[in-house]
């Protein structure tokens, strides 16, 4: 039987765990979606990801140093954070812009708030959300797979073409299929537009299962983002199986959901988390300036963890004689 990693109730999230076995996991349960986003997009998303991981393990370091803090490099944790900013980022991102955005995740949602175990926030979607909101052309423009990087070869990811007003067909054109009937397979086997590890549901999934098989993450937060997705986008009139395996949902639910930190301990308060971020998701889908809301769901929840943590607690007693 796998040993579980998952907490009951803890004061500190890393207790009684071996935090470098559970990054390696992490990073082991990724490599298939980010060596299929390199077979899709090439050189570019190769150099993207190595930049990310070397930046935020580099600067990691150094701001430890210079604050005389101890060095947990070793952890892997800055590893994590890099391979998952590299992969919710598009593969044409500018190294330069990679570096930023490992210095937010690393240095201001990380490192100023005392390292990792403290931090409130899921540090690579902060390190993204900032360069959405800094570069939104940049981190908005995508490409079609098998192409150079080059303005002719851009093109509308599924969700770009449906928030624009689109149809199936027109999906299926942009995906250079040949029915709308063949867009949901499309989608699951992964050949499109996107960010470099979103693109195949399946190699994620195959991550998430191993995730699952291991103890590092429970079903929970997963499970229950994934059915608030589907359903209110069933309720908003818009297709819950195209919203599923579109965009990043599958991703940022088994991979960025269910972050140790930055998530609720208690079942119930995990329950809460995911559908707190599967509807705001869907509402940014809906009715938001862009078409993915996934980001923003999530960290959104985010802020809401430590008061999740507080109303949804079991009380194991009392001291005798105190207050009623």
């Amino acid at each position: 039987m796998a040993k579980s990693y998952l907490l009951s109730s803890s004061p500190h999230v890393f207790e009684n765990i071996d935090v470098r076995r559970l990054m390696l996991n992490v990073i082991l349960a990724l490599l298939p979606a980010a060596a299929y986003g390199v077979y899709l997009f090439g050189v570019p998303a190769a150099v993207l990801i190595l930049t990310s991981v070397a930046s935020c393990v580099i600067l990691e370091l150094l701001f430890r140093r210079l604050t005389g803090a101890r060095d947990n490099y070793r952890d892997l944790s800055a590893v994590v954070t890099g391979l998952l900013l590299a992969l919710v980022l598009p593969p044409s991102t500018p190294p330069w812009m990679v570096v930023l955005g490992a210095l937010a995740s690393i240095v201001v949602a990380k490192e100023f708030f005392g390292g990792l175990g403290h931090n409130p926030f899921n540090p690579a979607l902060i390190g993204r959300a900032i360069l959405l909101m800094s570069f939104p052309a940049a981190i908005t423009t995508w490409h079609r797979p098998f192409e150079a990087l080059t303005d002719a070869a851009t093109t509308a990811t599924p969700l770009n073409i449906i928030k624009l007003g689109g149809t199936m067909a027109d999906v299926a054109a942009g995906m250079g299929l040949s029915s709308p009937s063949q867009v949901y397979l499309g989608l699951f086997l992964g050949n499109r537009a996107g960010c470099i590890g979103e693109s195949s549901i399946l190699l994620i999934l195959v991550g998430a299962a191993y995730l699952v098989i291991t103890g590092t993450i429970g079903l929970s937060v997963p499970l229950s983002l994934l059915a608030s997705t589907a359903g209110l986008s069933a309720l908003l009139g818009m297709d819950p199986l195209f919203g599923l395996l579109s965009g990043g949902v599958v991703f940022g639910a088994f991979f960025m959901a269910t972050d140790y930190v930055t998530t609720p301990l208690p079942t119930a308060g995990k329950i809460v988390f995911g559908v707190g971020a599967g509807v705001i998701l869907v509402l940014i889908r809906r009715f938001g300036g862009f078409p993915e809301g996934v980001t923003y769901g999530i960290l959104v929840m985010n802020a809401f963890t430590p008061f999740l943590n507080d109303l949804i607690s079991r009380k194991y007693g009392f001291v005798k004689g105190g207050a009623k």
